[in-house]
Parts: structure tokens; sequence; C-alpha cells
């Protein structure tokens, strides 16, 4: 019985580098990082969200001047080191496409839609992506988060001008539901259908991505003025001009996504493997 043990034991220790998870990343809002009781809720809301330990993740801090060397160039707008509460969770063991989840609790405006849209904008179209903070948000900082978790995950860093196309899609996004007075699901289904056709055909030409902009939004009985239409247009064009600049990211994010999945499923086998050894000496021992 001593041998059988020690020689799961030391099985144990060859397989071991399959629990230092790769592809697996979170980012803690500077201001959040700073308070260890909203640091400690966003890790145990995070825990309570995945199936992964999250002690193994890859967890570094989203700071104000990071959200701010994308934002200045959108919005203009500038945030404080007080003002970046938003936390972000990354997981590309996740292999059925993209699945996000925001706590609406704390996450007021952008949706889990909006955030998919803004990172297929990116070319990232895989992992499992969570986002809260321990404080009401808006959400719209929370992306340069969840962008940098992927970069985490990745190991490959994303263009700046990637960055900035998605954070200029989801303003787009924020303002619509303010301005139509539709609701945030409406807005970011619409977006969502004009994203996938315009990607489907790789079109990059704002006047060809403008019919679809106009199709889609009365199909949805969405009313929309001529200058938001075009700028509806105009920014999926610039999204869609800017993919060649992403091959590298998109390869990495691919190899990653693959090898991460493989391990996932080689270590659930091996755990069923071990289960079965201890449900038979559990046995044994009972029957003795």
């Amino acid at each position: 019985m001593k041998k059988l043990i020690a020689g799961l034991i030391l099985l144990l220790i060859l397989i071991s580098p399959l629990y230092a998870v790769s592809g697996f990343s979170i980012t803690i809002g500077e201001t959040t990082n700073n308070n260890p009781t909203y640091k400690n809720t966003m890790l145990n809301y995070f825990q309570s969200n995945t199936d992964l330990n999250i002690s193994q993740a890859n967890v570094t801090v989203i700071t104000a001047a990071e959200v701010n060397n994308i934002s200045k160039n959108v919005t203009g707008r500038v945030y404080g080191s007080n003002q970046i509460f938003s936390c972000a969770l990354v997981d590309l063991s996740y292999s059925d496409g993209i699945n996000v989840l925001v706590d609406q609790s704390k996450i007021t405006v952008v949706t889990p839609q909006m955030y998919a849209n803004a990172l297929k904008s990116t070319g990232i179209d895989k992992g499992y992506v969570v986002v809260s903070s321990p404080v009401k948000a808006t959400g719209e900082s929370a992306l340069a988060g969840v962008l940098k978790s992927y970069e985490l995950a990745v190991g490959t860093e994303l263009p700046p001008e990637a960055k900035e196309a998605a954070t200029q899609e989801m303003l787009l996004e924020t303002n619509l539901v303010n301005e139509t007075n539709q609701s945030s699901d409406q807005i970011s289904t619409m977006m969502s259908s004009i994203i996938n056709q315009t990607q489907a055909q790789n079109i990059q030409d704002p006047a060809q991505i403008k019919v679809i902009v106009i199709n889609v939004a009365n199909e949805m009985n969405i009313n929309l003025t001529e200058n938001q239409t075009q700028e509806i247009a105009n920014t999926i064009a610039n999204s869609q001009q800017i993919q060649g600049n992403l091959t590298d990211f998109k390869q990495q994010l691919d190899g990653i996504s693959q090898q991460v999945s493989q391990n996932t499923d080689l270590l659930n086998q091996i755990l069923s493997f071990f289960q079965e050894i201890i449900n038979y000496i559990q046995g044994l021992t009972s029957g003795q």
C-alpha cells in the first residue's frame, strides 16, 4: 500500500507542470488593488465564478496611466489613480467561442455583448471573461483591464490602434444607448449583427458598411440619424482596416487556446484515473 501511495505522489510531481495554468490571468484596478478589502472581494468573486484556482492565475494591476493611454486618444478623458476600480478575469481554457460574464450589480452600463463586440474588433473570439468591480462603475474603463488580461494570457501585446478601436466602439455603443433611448441589449445586439456581417464579408469600405447598418437597424426597428449611421459605419470600418495588424496576436491566441484546452483535457483524464484508484483502494479497505 505504501508503495502505491508513493507511486501516486511521484506521478503527481511529474504532471505538476499541468497545474501551472497558462492562458489564465486577472487584472485588478489600481484603486481596488490599493484597498485590501476591495481586492479580496474581487478575488473571492472571481474564484466563485471559475473552476480554476485563482492562485494559479497571472495577477497584475491595471493602472490609471494604462487606461489613459487608450482613452486619451478616444474620449480625451483622463482618469486618476483613485478611479480605476474595475477588474477582469480571462481564461483561455474555455474552448466554445467567447463567453463574457459581467457582474451587473456593479457594472451599470456596459453589457456582456458590448465587451464581446469590442473584443471581436481586436480579433479576439475565444475565452471566458469575467468583469466586476467592488463599487458601482459604468464599465467602460474595464475594457482596458480585459485587454490587458488577454495580453497576459496570450503572452503578446495588442497594437495600440486595436485597443483604441475597441474603446471607440464601446464608447459609441454606450452613447447610442443614451441617444436612441434603446436598451443596452438592443444596441449591443444591433452592433453584433453589423460586425458579424461585416467581418463575414470582409468589408472595409464605410459606404458598404453603411448599407448593412441601415438594413440591420430597420430590421430591429431602431431609428438612427444620418450622423449615427455614418459614425457606426466609420467606426466598424476602422476596426476592419486594422485586422491585418493583428495576425501575430491571433495566431498566438489560437495556439495558447489549443494548448490550454489540450492540457485541461489531459489533466481531467489523469484526475479521473486517480479517482478510480482511490475508489479501488477505499473498496479494499472497507472490505477488510
